[in-house]
C-alpha cells in the first residue's frame, strides 16, 4: 500500500557526484522522517543521512561535508546529493521513511524501505 522508489544510482569515478532521489507513494497521512541507509557486501546496513519533517538533519561522520540530504514534504520526496565520492561509498543505498499511513483497518505507523539503488565508485 505504501511504496518507496529510489532513483539516481549508477557508476561514477572517484571525486564525482550523484544525486539520489526517493519518492514515497500510497495512502500516506504523514512522514515524520526520511533517510538513506547503505549496505556494502559483507557489511551491516548503516545510516547515511536522515532528515525530519522539520528539516533537522543527521549524517554519518564518514559523509559529513560531502553529502547533503534534503526533502520536499509536499511531494513526499527525499534527495541525497553526493559529492566527492570515494570508492568506500560503493554500496546499495536504501531509502527509509518513518510514516503514518491509512488502510482499511485504520491508521498505522511503520518504517518503509525502498528496493535499493546501486552506487558504484570506481576508476
Amino acid at each position: 500500500q505504501v511504496q518507496l522508489v529510489e532513483s539516481g544510482g549508477g557508476l561514477v569515478q572517484p571525486g564525482g557526484s550523484l544525486r539520489l532521489s526517493c519518492a514515497a507513494s500510497g495512502s500516506i497521512v504523514s512522514i515524520s522522517s526520511m533517510g538513506w541507509y547503505r549496505q556494502a557486501p559483507g557489511k551491516q546496513r548503516e545510516l547515511v543521512a536522515v532528515i525530519t519533517s522539520g528539516g533537522s538533519t543527521n549524517y554519518a561522520d564518514s559523509v559529513k561535508g560531502r553529502f547533503t540530504i534534503s526533502r520536499d514534504n509536499a511531494k513526499n520526496t527525499v534527495h541525497l546529493q553526493m559529492n566527492s565520492l570515494k570508492p568506500e561509498d560503493t554500496a546499495v543505498y536504501y531509502c527509509n521513511a518513518d510514516l503514518l499511513y491509512r488502510n482499511s483497518g485504520g491508521y498505522n505507523r511503520r518504517e518503509s524501505w525502498g528496493q535499493g539503488t546501486q552506487v558504484t565508485v570506481s576508476s
